[in-house]
């Protein structure tokens, strides 16, 4: 600890720490361009020049750490003067374009300049002016407005590691560019938008649509993906304009990925608004209570009956549908998604035990069939992240990938390579023996074939074996890539039937609801009445006879679990398009016109209900990962068959429903396609 003076108060913090975090943590501001704690110290702007004594000159706070003793003045007459220089060079060449900018409002650059710049400038010659650049479909830029403050260049560079921007020229000349004029490709790339502090990188698709003092904001969390990101949704009226990442340390930082970002267009495409009815050749609109009607005159005359949810699917749509079957004593209950082997007593048998921000204790991550680029960008950068400062190392197993940080490729015959680490065959176990604190990641890949049973056991043997899994440390991790994965492992929902009848093949049963499962093959059913509630007019939509048009994770509040078992809550932030209902409100009407009275009328009733019989819902934002406990009481598997694998996601911008309906991805997929 340092014992330091600040504007004559004195204070107490970490050794070690630069001036400009001291400041912070005592409740003193100090204003900056380059500087930003996320990002390695680059000392450009000078913005955040003080006094220290016995400095014949301003220091830059950002690089200078502090020493016992130290005495700093942040408002004298020295420091007021050094930021009004600054201020004044930076603006040399600066447009003065505020009005028609689209970082009005939301602009850095002009606040401080009103807070500490001069009134006038003594400089009258004429400004300069720069080319913009192409950095694809979602970065629009206006290079004249650009301060060289390197924050997008840092970005790209140390947290998304594709290095894809660079400075060129010197002085006057300096420019940040691609290079050669291409689309960024980082997954991430529209994070260096928040992080411009002029009006040089702005959103393409959000530009001059609206002005910041225009929109409400909502708190929310994003299902784009099983990750959870804390989101903001700026509304006007009942659009969603755009979404802005929340920070929150825990899991996403400060970041969020572009599908998450910039899909938001996809809410207002190609969506389900009022009941339909399939009438042999084409659909046609009806009343609600005549589709409701329809319905339940149809789940009174099957005997096999399947409740289907998909990627989107909130818990309580879940909880509800699989309520209603009991009451109706028949039917089984299935997730989009196939998770064979994951169901389990433990619930740390199918999450992410180390935590996402876990993964910087770690001191080596295993990757099995996963793609984490892909499947979760943001867990991604936290894994280059400890691999950059933390010097963790990393393996991978499975299908050649390309990653952003250092790897160790193993092979791609997933059972053959496991199989000689349980048996210490392969050179990789003289290394495992070596690490405290080493994690695995099977990626959701792993449990879309019948055996994945085995393959799940032959992973936990693995784990227990080296030291993954000890009393103070869980390293085993599974990686979903859906949002309602968890949930549905959680209820219970999964391959799950009613009275514990044996589950009848897709194919064999008489009516299939669908709760906005479009990624669930569909082709062999020819005799079953299909229903389908959902937002959006996706795959299965075509495949259906009855449609209810349910609201999206935008248009009401839901509850979801991320893939390291947090329990989270969606925030209504516009309403529901046209006839829309929630889906257990659906539910709620379906037993009515049957007669069914279900233990829950209203959304609280029903969340209360939820916790009653599952207890981690009872607290929102709440991890329990089960007492650190992995079900290993099984034989060692030996697995004979080799296994294909392939990585589920085909495309990082069109996984869902919405980011299908979004032509913000759509053309995203064909620019880096």
């Amino acid at each position: 600890m340092a014992k330091i003076f600040v504007d004559g108060q004195e204070h107490v913090v970490d050794d070690g720490i630069t001036i400009i975090q001291a400041c912070e943590k005592v409740g003193v501001q100090i204003p900056r361009f380059c500087y930003h704690e996320k990002l390695e110290i680059a000392g450009n702007c000078r913005m955040c020049l003080v006094e220290v004594e016995k400095s014949p000159k301003p220091v830059a706070s950002c690089s200078i750490n502090v020493t016992e003793g130290m005495v700093i003045k942040t408002e004298s007459e020295m420091v007021k003067k050094a930021r009004e220089g600054v201020m004044e060079f930076l603006l040399i060449n600066h447009p003065l374009d505020c009005p028609i900018c689209d970082q009005g409002g939301e602009c850095d650059l002009q606040d401080q300049a009103v807070k500490y710049g001069k009134r006038k400038s003594n400089y009258h010659e004429d400004k300069r002016a720069v080319e913009d650049k192409y950095m694809g479909p979602l970065i629009s830029t206006n290079m004249t407005r650009c301060i060289h403050c390197t924050r997008c260049v840092r970005f790209l560079e140390d947290i998304a590691g594709t290095n894809e921007l660079g400075a060129i020229g010197r002085g006057e000349h300096m420019e940040i560019t691609t290079y050669v004029e291409k689309s960024i490709k980082s997954e991430m790339s529209g994070n260096i938008i928040d992080l411009c502090p002029v009006g040089a990188l702005t959103s393409k698709p959000y530009a001059f649509t609206a002005r910041s003092w225009e929109l409400r904001h909502t708190y929310s969390v994003d299902v784009m993906d099983a990750v959870g990101s804390h989101i903001r949704i700026d509304t006007r009226g009942n659009e969603v304009m755009r979404i802005l990442p929340q920070a929150f340390e825990k899991i996403n930082e400060e970041w969020i990925s572009d599908r998450t970002r910039f899909a938001y267009d996809g809410l207002k495409y190609q969506r389900l608004d009022t009941p339909m009815l399939w009438s042999g050749e084409r659909f046609n609109k009806t009343d609600y209570a005549d589709a409701i009607a329809k319905v339940a005159e149809i789940l009174e005359k099957s005997e096999n009956i399947a409740f289907i949810t998909g990627k989107l699917t909130d818990v309580e749509t879940m909880f509800a549908a699989k309520s209603f079957l009991k009451k109706l004593g028949k039917g089984y209950t299935d997730y989009e998604m196939k998770m064979h082997g994951l169901q389990s007593k433990f619930r740390s048998d199918y999450l992410f035990n180390s935590t996402i921000a876990g993964i910087e204790e770690a001191d080596h991550c295993l990757l099995i069939n996963t793609n984490p680029r892909h499947e979760a960008a943001i867990i991604n950068a936290r894994i280059r992240k400890s691999v950059t400062h933390n010097k963790l190392s990393t393996a991978i197993i499975g299908p050649d990938i390309e990653l952003n940080y250092q790897c160790e490729k193993l092979g791609q015959d997933t059972v053959e390579i496991l199989t000689k680490i349980l048996e210490g065959k392969h050179p990789y176990c003289e290394s495992l023996k070596n690490f405290k604190k080493p994690m695995m990641i099977l990626g959701s890949a792993m449990f879309s074939d019948a055996k994945s049973n085995t393959l799940h056991k032959l992973c936990k043997a693995i784990a227990k074996k080296y030291g993954f899994i000890s009393d103070d440390w869980n390293g085993f991790n599974i990686l979903h890539n859906s949002a309602g994965a968890v949930g549905a492992l959680d209820i219970g929902f999964v391959n799950s039937s009613i009275k514990g009848k044996k589950s009848p093949i897709l194919k064999d049963c008489d009516t299939i609801i669908l709760f906005g499962a479009d990624d669930i093959d569909l082709s062999e059913i020819t005799k079953s009445k299909i229903i389908y509630i959902g937002h959006h007019g996706d795959k299965s939509v075509y495949k259906s006879d009855i449609i209810i048009p349910s609201p999206a994770y935008s248009e009401k509040s839901g509850t979801y679990v991320n893939t390291e078992g947090r329990v989270q809550r969606t925030t209504q932030a516009v309403k529901p398009l046209g006839s829309s209902r929630n889906e257990y409100q659906i539910i709620l009407d379906l037993a009515e016109a049957i007669g069914l009275q279900l233990d829950f009328s209203d959304l609280l009733s029903l969340r209360k209900s939820m916790s009653k019989a599952h207890n981690i819902f009872a607290e929102e934002n709440l991890l329990k990962l089960n007492d650190n406990k992995i079900d290993l009481d099984f034989e060692i598997p030996k697995v004979k068959n080799q296994l294909e694998f392939s990585y589920p996601i085909e495309s990082f911008y069109l996984t869902d429903s919405i980011s299908r309906s979004s032509k913000i991805m759509a053309e995203c997929d064909k620019t880096n396609s």
